[in-house]
């Protein structure tokens, strides 16, 4: 400062600059922290894998627009053990408030996850998100910025979206866009044979897997132990 004053014609001294740079409370402004993603690798779905229905969800949005150029925001969240849609919603917009309430509608209709994967965008890292997830101990699992493979479960949900629906069908407002997303979900999770299923729908292996755990549950210890049989002494 003491030497753009003199190169204005000012015949001033370092000390004295700096006197009155204190006085007036003057400072060279702080340059911003850059904030850290929060994603990691270790959060990869090929490195933290699904073990049972509900145990991780992945949810991301994917954009689109009307015929009349208005945009469609969908959001989609999968289970990723059992592959099973569990919403597609259509909106214009939807803030962290849209969202916090449609997962609270959710969590009572299919039950708590203990962890959704995503990845690191504003409606996902915003943080009355993650505090109301955090006050629900849900976990939530950030892949590394601009690894889209890393939710690969959401990645290729999306991918069967955009051909089949979104690449064929033209929507003229957002009640049109929700009837075709309730029709292609309905299709998706009830209908639709998955390879990676055994060649059955989701909703029909999600049934299973929840009668498996119900009859293990209900089976008394002892019944789940292998016992050899007891062979009788012929007699002569």
């Amino acid at each position: 400062m003491t030497r753009l004053l003199r190169l204005e014609g000012f015949r001033v001294s370092f000390k004295r600059v700096h006197r009155i740079w204190k006085v007036e409370g003057l400072k060279v402004r702080k340059k911003p922290k850059k904030k850290r993603a929060k994603g990691k690798s270790k959060n990869a779905c090929h490195r933290l894998r699904a073990e049972r229905i509900n145990h991780v969800w992945s949810w991301d949005f994917i954009f689109d627009r009307t015929t009349h150029g208005h945009s469609l925001k969908w959001l989609s969240i999968v289970d990723e053990y059992t592959r099973r849609c569990i919403t597609l919603d259509v909106g214009r917009s939807m803030t962290s408030e849209d969202v916090i309430n449609r997962l609270a509608e959710l969590f009572v209709m299919y039950g708590v996850p203990e962890c959704i994967r995503s990845d690191n965008g504003p409606e996902f890292i915003a943080k009355a998100i993650q505090q109301w997830l955090t006050s629900l101990d849900v976990k939530t699992l950030y892949v590394e910025p601009g690894s889209p493979w890393q939710n690969g479960y959401a990645e290729s949900f999306h991918s069967r979206l955009r051909d089949e629906l979104l690449n064929t069908e033209e929507f003229d407002s957002v009640r049109h866009a929700r009837a075709h997303a309730a029709a292609w979900r309905e299709d998706y999770n009830g209908y639709r044979p998955h390879s990676s299923l055994g060649g059955l729908p989701p909703d029909e292996y999600a049934r299973r897997c929840a009668d498996s755990a119900t009859f293990a549950a209900q089976t008394p210890l002892h019944q789940h132990s292998e016992t050899k049989p007891v062979t009788q002494p012929i007699l002569s």
